[in-house]
């Protein structure tokens, strides 16, 4: 018979103490652990009416929405709000928002960003009808002025003694013009004419000049075109409209080739070397609108127009800009 000695019995019973107390620490552990993760049913209402019940560890309610990946959409709210704490059997509404309160989250965006939400919830109706005030319309009359036309007389086959000189000054005439305009918040949004009048007929400016009519075979040689003012403005206005821009653009061209050349297509600045009506510098940009913008005035205006539309959009901005800077 096998005998077990008194040193044997103690390391026996030492085990089977540490034994129980690793198994006792495991089982607080696990209840622990339990206690701090405890699981929960939550009901979630979504927009459409549909209802889901599900568990979770979470406890704020954005948290618990990303968890079951539920996203909400722009017109939709949640109730409680994202930051609540939720308990058990706990309920989640998702609801979609009512106009008034799609209207004060709007007017809301548009305060200073240092705005409490506290405080975005307590708009006074007074701001909300302020951001949709009424348009309200009115008629103003305004008197604008008329560029007046630069007319070239050519005079080449006159007497030799006759010279160069301006017959007769041109001078700006008057139109009133009527427009209905719209205004929100006191701002003007839309402005339409209704009617234009002329109060006084603009004076052409005559010039007289003695310009050889020419043909040269060198490709250097000069040409002259002859014609009048008021047939290059009349194939001008044709091809601003064919653009879409409107009668107040085409006055500004007017206003814009009278500076540069006073329509003249013949018009050389022996300074820069600029050239025609639109004064292109150099003359041979326009040939990517022709090879004979020297002898047809119609290739220097398609390549005036096509270089304003390009770089300005409209010749109101072509000459505004001329107005600031003294050259478009």
């Amino acid at each position: 018979m096998l005998k077990v000695n008194d040193d044997e019995k103690a390391s026996i019973s030492l085990k089977r103490i540490l034994g129980i107390c690793l198994i006792f620490l495991f089982i607080s552990g696990i209840c622990v652990f339990a206690a701090n993760k405890q699981v929960k049913n939550v009901k979630i209402t979504l927009s459409n009416g549909c209802e889901m019940n599900v568990v979770t560890s979470k406890t704020k309610v954005a948290d618990i929405l990303d968890e079951k990946h539920i996203i909400l959409l722009p017109e939709e709210k949640v109730t409680p709000d994202e930051n609540t704490t939720i308990g058990a059997n706990g309920e989640i509404v998702i609801t979609e928002k009512t106009a008034q309160e799609e209207v004060a989250e709007l007017v809301s965006n548009e305060t200073e960003a240092t705005t409490t939400e506290e405080n975005a919830n307590e708009l006074s109706m007074e701001m909300i009808s302020q951001a949709y005030n009424p348009i309200t319309e009115k008629t103003i009359v305004e008197v604008q002025s008329i560029p007046f036309e630069t007319v070239t007389k050519n005079v080449a086959n006159g007497a030799s003694e006759t010279k160069d000189q301006v017959l007769q000054e041109g001078r700006e005439g008057k139109k009133e013009v009527t427009y209905r305009v719209k205004y929100q918040n006191d701002v003007e949004i839309e402005r339409t004419e209704v009617s234009s009048v002329v109060l006084e007929e603009p004076v052409n400016k005559i010039v007289q000049v003695r310009a050889k009519q020419t043909t040269s075979r060198s490709s250097s040689g000069r040409t002259y075109i002859s014609g009048s003012v008021a047939e290059y403005q009349a194939y001008a206005r044709a091809r601003c409209s064919a653009y879409g821009w409107s009668t107040a653009d085409f006055n500004c061209l007017v206003a814009l080739w009278n500076k540069e050349s006073k329509w003249n297509p013949n018009a050389y600045n022996s300074g820069s070397g600029a050239y025609g009506i639109p004064q292109a510098l150099p003359a041979s940009k326009m040939a990517t609108a022709g090879t004979d913008y020297r002898t047809n005035y119609k290739t220097q205006i398609n390549w005036g127009l096509s270089y304003i539309s390009s770089r300005y959009g409209s010749p109101s901005a072509a000459w505004s800009h001329s107005k600031s800077k003294g050259w478009y």
